[in-house]
């Protein structure tokens, strides 16, 4: 049986929003220096924080960055992906767990970015896995 933190939460999140998103979208956890030729993007951390119950069941607090052209593009997105991950992602098997809650933190709200080509929002997130059995 797997134990707690046997469960990379950032790449389930990755692989399940790149999925839901399609190819017109990127989803990485890092940025590259070729952010404008990249829109839109949705960049995916696990923040250090969070907690388990010590055997099995992970407590992970993530942040999801959506990266467009413009504010309406980028609020639109994170709208789309705070309904994914509130409505399709809990009960369901990805990426070798099963996501029991997910609870949304922070509301997605504009967040500053240093490069006025383009527009960021961002939430944070309170996801709840385990290893499947």
């Amino acid at each position: 049986m797997a134990a707690v933190g046997s469960v990379d939460v950032e790449l389930l999140v990755i692989q399940w929003l790149q999925a839901q998103l399609g190819s017109g979208v990127v989803v990485r956890d890092e940025l590259d220096n070729n952010l404008l030729d990249e829109l839109p993007t949705v960049q995916v951390e696990r923040i250090a924080a969070g907690d388990d119950d010590g055997y099995r069941l992970d407590r992970a607090l993530v942040d999801v960055d959506v990266y467009a052209a413009t504010r309406g593009a980028a609020v639109t997105m994170a709208t789309q992906i705070r309904g994914l991950l509130l409505g399709t992602l809990p009960g369901s098997t990805a990426g070798g767990a099963v996501v029991g809650r997910v609870r949304t933190l922070t509301a997605p709200g504009v967040r500053p970015y240093e490069n006025t080509g383009l527009r960021r929002v961002g939430a944070t997130y309170e996801i709840y896995s385990h290893p499947v059995s």
